[in-house]
């Protein structure tokens, strides 16, 4: 509500007031604002009027306009005024007598007497009854009630009771309507003495000479600021925990008027929160109903799969909408099966044999595994496993004592798990003598293991590879190719290898120059024979046959031309 020079009334520059009473066009708006959510009620103002000057309505609504309904009353012809009281005669001043500020109490009783001597000219003596004269106890005027006295109204005309001691005083005034903020009084106004100035019936003065009440403002000093509360906003999630907001601005009270003021005239207050926590619901969550499935394939690389359903905060499953996609675990994952036999896939041989003098072995690892190079010629691991170990030795060794076990030797292989050896012989001690005797000699004692297995730290990852695949040719250069794998302690594939150390995959084979076979039924049976092939007749049959050499010669050029490109 907004008046023509802009000045605001209620809801002005961006600001909600709060429901209550607002000052405005020459009256009192009284605003209503019903509960936002609990109400489909509009808001409202209403106005007693009448209203001194034109004021405008804006409305700014985000949702379909509801519309506006008014109503308004306009002030009839044959309307009477209340400021002027129907029972006055005329010629009679009007709220003339009463001793008002400015004016001495001596001066107003002598105005009253003057007035009452023209008053009772002409007029005959009043009677007074026993009735009418009895005696009223005087009331002082200590606490009135804050509300417009009744005496504003003119009473109804009453049969005038003048009397030369008795006039109409100012005793006190009405409690102000507001402790403060700026409020309202009225003076009251009693029929009184005018010699004791005691109290006396409202009969003994003239009913039309009593003074009108008008209001007086009183408690003008402002009211202390204080902290207006909004409404809290909707919740910012529906489900789970959200946010809402309210607006807290300070304000103060003046004139009926709450004006919204700076915030730091409400620093002695503590200021209530504008943001709070809020939980309309639980949201739904996911829920894994399986455990993982076996993996679709026995060995390579397949999938596996589980139940994840959306399930509300009651147990029923509902659509997935209803959860957070983003956080939906997975329901179908890889898995892997390990490689599938195919190749044998083998490691260097150890450097080192197993017995530092005599017979020991060396040892390599094997391992069948998928092959993945479709162009190697491998059906298959087969039964053929290549072997483990292989015979080495370092020179005879000394004699000992009886059994005579030596020290044990270095382990087969550098990491993981291999073999050790040492040499068992049964000796013969001759003073300082040791003689070597055959084993059956000492066939009556237990003869210590000479081999025993070993475990060192874990190798890591190892590079394995295949057999080399047969040369592509026979002669004048071929290429031959194996697959090396990087295997971890358990066999299985890794990246852990040292690229610099990989086993090449390809070489070249049988480099040497193709001797040509001398076939005796294939022979040139003419000398220009040469003439035949620069002719272009090795094409038929009976120059095939006449010159053979040179035909075939020329063949196997074309096919080995062709091949090469």
């Amino acid at each position: 509500l907004r008046s023509r020079s802009g000045r605001s009334i209620i809801n002005g520059n961006w600001a909600i007031d709060r429901p209550g009473k607002y000052e405005g066009g020459g009256t009192m708006f009284t605003y209503k604002r019903p509960n936002e959510i609990s109400s489909t009620a509009g808001e409202s103002f209403l106005a007693e009027g009448p209203t001194n000057e034109i004021l405008d309505v804006y409305m700014i609504h985000q949702q379909p306009n509801p519309g506006v309904h008014y109503e308004y009353v306009i002030m009839g012809t044959n309307a009477i005024s209340p400021q002027v009281p129907p029972h006055r005669r005329p010629g009679d001043p009007f709220n003339g007598q009463l001793v008002t500020e400015g004016r001495s109490q001596e001066e107003g009783e002598e105005k009253g007497r003057n007035e009452e001597k023209e008053d009772l000219r002409g007029e005959a003596p009043e009677m007074f009854t026993s009735e009418s004269a009895q005696t009223f106890p005087v009331r002082h005027p200590d606490r009135f009630s804050p509300r417009r006295p009744d005496n504003l109204v003119p009473p109804a005309p009453q049969l005038p009771r003048r009397s030369r001691d008795h006039n109409w005083k100012q005793l006190g005034t009405t409690e102000c309507s507001t402790t403060c903020g700026k409020g309202s009084q009225y003076p009251i106004f009693r029929c009184v003495h005018r010699s004791t100035h005691e109290e006396a019936p409202e009969s003994y003065c003239d009913s039309s000479m009593k003074p009108t009440p008008e209001e007086e403002p009183c408690n003008i000093f402002p009211c202390p600021a204080f902290w207006d509360i909004g409404e809290w906003s909707e919740c910012s999630k529906t489900c789970g925990l959200g946010m809402q907001h309210r607006q807290v601005l300070c304000r103060q009270v003046y004139a009926n008027r709450s004006l919204t003021v700076q915030p730091y005239r409400c620093q002695h207050l503590e200021k209530p929160e504008t943001t709070s926590t809020c939980q309309l619901k639980i949201c739904s969550e996911w829920q894994i109903r399986t455990d993982w499935t076996s993996c679709s394939v026995p060995c390579g690389v397949g999938q596996r799969t589980r139940d994840v359903k959306c399930v509300s905060n009651i147990g029923d499953v509902v659509d997935d909408e209803e959860c957070n996609m983003k956080l939906r675990p997975n329901d179908i994952e890889n898995c892997d099966m390990g490689p599938c036999a195919k190749s044998w896939f083998l490691t260097e041989w150890s450097e080192r044999c197993s017995a530092e003098c005599g017979a020991g072995v060396r040892t390599r690892s094997v391992v069948c595994m998928t092959n993945h190079v479709s162009s190697l010629p491998l059906e298959g691991c087969g039964n053929n496993r290549p072997a483990e170990a292989t015979p080495c030795d370092n020179g005879p060794c000394t004699g000992k004592v009886e059994w005579f076990a030596g020290s044990w030797s270095q382990c087969s292989i550098e990491c993981g798990s291999g073999t050790q050896q040492r040499e068992v012989i049964c000796v013969r001690k001759n003073a300082d003598i040791f003689e070597v005797l055959d084993p059956s000699e000492c066939s009556f004692l237990e003869k210590p293991p000479s081999q025993q297995s070993c475990h060192l730290k874990p190798c890591g990852a190892k590079w394995f590879s295949t057999e080399w695949s047969m040369c592509s040719k026979s002669c004048q250069g071929g290429f031959r190719v194996r697959e090396v794998r990087c295997l971890s302690d358990d066999m299985t594939l890794s990246n852990l290898c040292d690229p610099q150390l990989k086993p090449e995959e390809r070489e070249s084979c049988n480099p040497q120059d193709c001797v040509p076979e001398v076939d005796e039924n294939c022979k040139d049976k003419y000398y220009n024979c040469n003439v035949v092939v620069q002719a272009r007749l090795c094409v038929y049959n009976y120059y095939k046959t006449t010159c053979c050499a040179s035909c075939t010669r020329v063949a196997n050029r074309q096919t080995g031309f062709l091949g090469s490109r």
